[in-house]
């Protein structure tokens, strides 16, 4: 499971993010994504200075598949399943 971090002030803005693709300018429903040592910290970009999600690599490949409507993500962010 992700969880809600409050790392250092670098995770929330300088770190190089980038928009999802499927954000849609204007529409205030933006989520952006940096590479961090271990996996990945998302951020809301109408807010880069509230809290930061990190995944670790196995829980993001984990939220993709089921994003990407590959099943259930239980196994692999719990290390039970391959990633």
């Amino acid at each position: 499971m992700p969880e809600a971090v409050d790392p250092e002030p670098s995770y929330r803005t300088r770190l190089p993010y980038r928009k999802s693709t499927h954000s849609q300018p204007n529409q205030g429903e933006c989520v952006e994504v940096a590479a961090v040592p271990g996996g990945r910290a998302i951020r809301d970009s109408g807010r880069p200075e509230e809290t930061v999600l990190a995944f670790g690599c196995a829980e993001w490949r984990a939220l993709l598949r089921v994003l990407r409507g590959g099943g259930d993500a239980g196994g692999a962010a719990s290390g039970r399943g391959p990633a």
